[in-house]
């Protein structure tokens, strides 16, 4: 992740728009937030908007703004938020989901620094900086014709790839502190350490729904938790290696298990590239390995 984060310095120091990839729930807002906060534009403001939130009309009132009487409901004009973000930086996640008929109106701001309010007659002139984010593959939505050609190339100057929680070595223990820490703050609970156990099961653990579903984990503790020193029990059932409903858990060992097998008999017994395949560090392949007894 060092490579990254030299990276996000340097794209930081630059006005060009860059459009970050990978899995839901990875951190791609953070990013955003981090490039914004080490930029020249640092100091003015940032508005991010989940573009899968919105239907279409709504949406396009959400990005340039509306004024009075230009669709039902609309008693007195709004800014959108280009124009509150004017000399800023704009946050569109999951920009993939805008729809086409959009996608032109968002071109020309981007290309003309300009755009009208839904229902209005004059243009206004921002200037505003484009992140971006998805976990599609844009230049498949291109293809498929779901996604103009001419915006991606617009939007992806500089690409930004995460890579999902369970491919980032350190990373786990590194954020978990890092939420404990802003979670101390608001005075629910205060932990100051963490057995041993419950360290071992977080950094086993493969976390699917990737940073997110980490602080997540860490809320989770806060609340059905007590004391200094986060255990075992405070963790969420997932973590603690309890089954879903109907599913034992000798059957989920054994499936792991069966997992493993096949992957370490793929790949020749290499346990890096097995470890690799299975999206989980080689120390918690080794973990596994023991636990089954495969060594």
């Amino acid at each position: 992740m060092e490579a990254l984060f030299t990276k996000l310095r340097r794209v930081a120091r630059a006005q060009c728009t860059v459009l970050v990839g990978g899995e839901t729930g990875t951190g791609k807002e953070l990013v955003a937030r981090a490039i914004h906060a080490e930029s020249p534009r640092r100091r003015a403001p940032f508005q991010a908007v989940n573009c899968a939130t919105f239907s279409p009309t709504l949406l396009e009132s959400e990005l340039f703004g509306h004024v009075r009487g230009a669709f039902t409901g609309a008693v007195r004009d709004r800014q959108g938020l280009f124009a509150l973000a004017h000399q800023g930086t704009l946050f569109l996640d999951e920009v993939a989901e805008i729809p086409l008929d959009l996608q032109g109106k968002l071109l020309r701001v981007m290309q003309e620094k300009t755009f009208v309010p839904v229902g209005g007659t004059r243009p206004v002139t921002v200037d505003v900086r484009v992140i971006s984010a998805t976990n599609k593959a844009l230049r498949q939505e291109v293809d498929e014709g779901r996604f103009r050609e001419d915006l991606s190339y617009r939007l992806r100057v500089v690409p930004l790839l995460l890579p999902p929680l369970r491919r980032r070595e350190g990373d786990v223990e590194a954020l978990f502190w890092h939420f404990v820490n802003q979670l101390n703050q608001q005075g629910m609970r205060r932990i100051e350490g963490v057995t041993g156990t419950a360290m071992d099961a977080i950094l086993a653990y493969t976390w699917p729904g990737n940073v997110r579903e980490l602080r997540s984990a860490v809320e989770y503790a806060f609340v059905v938790g007590e004391g200094p020193v986060l255990d075992v029990a405070d963790l969420t059932p997932e973590l603690r290696g309890e089954p879903p409903p109907g599913i034992s858990s000798s059957s989920l060992a054994d499936i792991e298990r069966a997992r493993i097998l096949a992957a370490l008999a793929r790949h020749h017994g290499r346990k890096a590239a097995a470890a690799a395949e299975l999206g989980i560090s080689r120390t918690t392949l080794w973990r596994k390995l023991y636990a089954h007894r495969l060594r």
